[in-house]
């Protein structure tokens, strides 16, 4: 690459992950500098692919003992510098967002902006979905109060609190909901209009309620299991025997299955790894179940079926991995269907709304007198655990919590659980009971 080509591209990379919010000002020339030795050794490795180069770039500096921050700094900077470039060739780069001097913005160039933000961004496809929703909501808001200037909306900070709040007064929503709504309109704010919206202070949020999980006891669980069969039961049965989220349940992939270490690899929130706790008494039903699965792998490689989707830019790293049996579902869908990103058609995993239909069936049938969702398995697993005296930091890490504090809320269930007083009204019996005695 000539020297001059490669600077101009250098120094429009570093305006990129700058303006998109990749990385800030401070650390965007780390980001240049790692890109350069990238680039640098480029002309030293014959017919090797970009994902290939990176490869053997981040091996060169771990032998070259880098530390494990600058590590990984690196490999973030040279993954930035191939989204980009893949985004180049595609064309699919969308100019960034004119906001006019009065804060008038085109809704339409705002909510395709805001797309390539978070798919740079590595947001998932729902967080995708859920976030644009939010901003369109918000554009008819400001059209519906008349905020606007020849159809461009008005993005100010006053309008910005004025639709956060209206959800809570007039619409009553959770607050769970209007702080959903208010993550997906600060994002916007910040990172695709790179408006401020400091010092919300008079902004009316909802009241946050504090409620105890619910939480079954291990008699009610198989009680609840009883009413349940097939994938359906297995799949809710590894939700409570794993402490799974309904979506990390949904999304297991067959190489996450470690029969010989009793463990699970869940892909959490956030991309997030952790390790999990495979139930024993669950691997002969999981074996029979894998074999088939394996059924149906194989009648999509001899349908020449699309392989499955891959996390990130491991397609382009392994052009063959999203047709190999490890990458398969566990819990395949029955249907294909049709990648919405791509509009590839190829086989998905089963949608979580099956298995939480199921679940419903179940509480009903089995007549708990209960409020039983697929969320409950995972909340009676972790407070089983606890009662199991298993330190609380370990569950924390079972379950994938970010900090201990939500964890800790399992140790109030605890408290109606363990130790549990005995009603006045009772004594008052006994101690009616000991004046009769003779």
């Amino acid at each position: 690459m000539d020297g001059r080509i490669k600077n101009n591209l250098i120094e429009e990379f570093a305006q990129h992950i700058i303006k998109n919010g990749i990385v800030d000002n401070e650390h965007a020339k780390f980001f240049v500098i790692w890109v350069r030795r990238y680039l640098d050794m480029a002309p030293q490795i014959d017919r090797a692919t970009p994902d290939e180069l990176r490869i053997l770039f981040i091996d060169k500096l771990e032998r070259e003992r880098k530390e494990d921050w600058q590590i990984e700094q690196a490999r973030k900077a040279v993954s930035a510098w191939l989204a980009w470039q893949e985004q180049k060739a595609k064309g699919e780069l969308v100019a960034k967002v004119d906001v006019g001097p009065d804060g008038s913005v085109v809704a339409e160039d705002a909510c395709a902006y805001m797309r390539q933000i978070l798919q740079v961004r590595h947001y998932s496809y729902r967080t995708e979905q859920t976030y644009l929703d939010w901003v369109r909501r918000f554009f008819s808001y400001l059209d519906h109060i008349g905020a606007g200037v020849n159809g461009r909306p008005i993005v100010s900070k006053e309008n910005f609190g004025n639709f956060i709040s209206q959800l809570a007064t007039r619409h009553n929503v959770a607050a769970t909901t209007q702080n959903q709504a208010f993550g997906a309109l600060l994002f916007l704010y910040r990172h695709v209009l790179g408006v401020d919206v400091d010092d919300l202070g008079s902004m009316v949020r909802a009241k946050k309620g504090k409620r105890m999980p619910v939480v079954l006891s291990p008699d009610e669980v198989q009680t609840l299991l009883s009413c349940m069969s097939g994938t359906s039961k297995l799949m809710a049965s590894l939700i409570y025997g794993a402490g799974l989220r309904v979506s990390e349940c949904c999304r297991l992939r067959v190489q996450d299955v470690d029969m010989d270490n009793m463990s699970l690899r869940i892909r959490g929130k956030g991309n997030k790894d952790r390790t999990t706790l495979l139930p024993q008494d669950l691997i002969p039903a999981l074996s029979a179940h894998l074999d088939r699965v394996r059924g149906l792998y194989d009648t999509d490689r001899s349908a020449e079926v699309a392989g499955v989707h891959l996390p990130d830019a491991l397609g382009r790293k392994y052009p063959n991995a999203d047709t190999q049996w490890v990458w398969y579902w566990v819990f395949p869908s029955a249907k294909l269907s049709v990648d919405p990103r791509t509009n590839t058609v190829r086989r998905h995993h089963t949608s979580d709304g099956a298995i939480q239909t199921a679940v419903s069936k179940a509480a009903a049938k089995s007549k708990i007198p209960k409020r039983i969702s697929v969320h409950t398995l995972r909340h009676s697993f972790a407070t089983h655990l606890l009662l199991q005296n298993v330190d609380i930091r370990h569950v924390q890490e079972l379950l994938g919590h970010a900090n201990v504090e939500t964890t800790m809320i399992y140790t109030h269930v605890l408290k109606g659980i363990r130790n549990v007083p005995t009603s006045p009204f009772d004594t008052l019996r006994r101690d009616r009971h000991k004046e009769t005695r003779p």
